[in-house]
């Protein structure tokens, strides 16, 4: 399928499909507005401060993790609107998208107790591998990180029986985990993933990327712009960069279809080995409150 395909995939299933009582929150207004500004031919970072100010909680999390050894200032920011000039207004609204998002999503489940701080480092990974590589978009690729796996906490909060469905997938490895999900209740979190990326009105490669994620046959498929199939692949290499910090021992989907990703970006594995260490101060400073 095809991009338009995808939309129209996502369309069935939410007004036919297992999806169709499921949940979705709407989008937060004040990313509504954030993304609006910056949108914009010539975004305005005294509104973009001026929004992210607007919610106390948001702006005490800008201003945390700007200061944060993430970022290294040799100066720290005293104020949001030091703090939007400092990161510019990419990656403002890459942290400002975490905050609200988590915040919108809650979740309380010991099956995926630190889903957040594993979420952020897939989107710092992404955003770090889209600079290492030629024309690839590092905003929309650190959003996609952040929305990979968002299905999983929307259907743990309105799919009946789907913390043991969750369980089982994490368990088992004789199927994918979105096999199982089907499995169990004829739709995954890829699916429902990319129906809040789309109720969000993000970016459609974004939303593209989320419902195709642990589909790797399409690297080598034209139908799907370039820009889609290179999301897909640098996922799993970020998914598999967060796994080796995180002490994940065996990850089955990089065991199968890593050297594949590899190869479709142009990266050699002694490459993600240096990354590894490289990152490591960047995924030891994430912290969610």
């Amino acid at each position: 399928m095809g991009i338009a395909e995808i939309d129209r995939e996502l369309d069935r299933a939410r007004n036919e499909g297992a999806v169709r009582d499921i949940v979705i929150p709407p989008c937060p207004e004040l990313l509504t507005a954030l993304r609006k500004e910056v949108g914009l031919a010539d975004p305005d970072p005294g509104e973009i401060a001026r929004i992210a100010s607007s919610d106390v909680a948001m702006a005490a999390s800008l201003l945390r993790i700007v200061n944060s050894p993430l970022y290294a200032r040799a100066r720290p920011a005293s104020t949001v609107a030091q703090a939007v000039s400092m990161l510019g207004a990419g990656p403002t609204i890459g942290i400002l998208t975490c905050f609200l998002t988590r915040n919108t999503i809650r979740i309380n489940s010991p099956l995926i107790e630190h889903f957040w701080e594993t979420s952020t480092r897939r989107a710092l990974a992404m955003g770090f591998i889209a600079k290492q590589l030629f024309g690839v978009d590092a905003d929309i690729a650190h959003t996609c990180g952040l929305f990979c796996h968002v299905g999983i906490p929307i259907m743990l909060l309105g799919v009946k029986g789907y913390s043991g469905t969750l369980a089982e997938a994490l368990a088992r490895q004789d199927r994918s985990f979105t096999q199982t999900e089907n499995a169990a209740h004829k739709t995954d979190h890829a699916v429902v993933g990319a129906i809040v990326a789309k109720t969000w009105r993000l970016p459609p490669m974004t939303v593209a990327a989320v419902r195709l994620h642990h589909d790797f046959t399409i690297l080598g498929d034209s139908h799907f712009p370039a820009e889609a199939r290179n999301l897909v692949a640098m996922g799993l290499v970020a998914e598999y960069l967060v796994a080796r910090h995180e002490g994940v021992l065996r990850h089955r989907e990089w065991e199968q279809h890593g050297a594949a990703c590899l190869a479709h970006i142009n990266v050699a594995e002694e490459e993600v080995d240096s990354w590894v260490d490289t990152l490591y101060p960047v995924f030891e400073s994430v912290t969610v409150v």
